[in-house]
């Protein structure tokens, strides 16, 4: 079964719904095969365990 990771901010559950629900369709219609075929993980990361340029995410965007 192909498999999309996708690794960003905690979502609500609704946005959860919705990427989940656009990355499928994107994908099938990319690739052909059916919607049924993909599986979706979203995992959440928190801006300290991320890096951009040798510096923590965290660190560099102060909101």
């Amino acid at each position: 079964m192909p498999t999309i990771f996708f690794y960003g901010p905690k979502l609500s559950t609704d946005k959860k719904k919705i990427m989940i629900k656009e990355f499928t369709e994107a994908a099938s219609l990319a690739t052909g095969l059916p919607q049924s075929s993909f599986v979706v993980y979203l995992c959440d990361v928190a801006r300290e365990d991320v890096g951009v340029g040798g510096e923590l995410i965290s660190e560099k965007t102060k909101t």
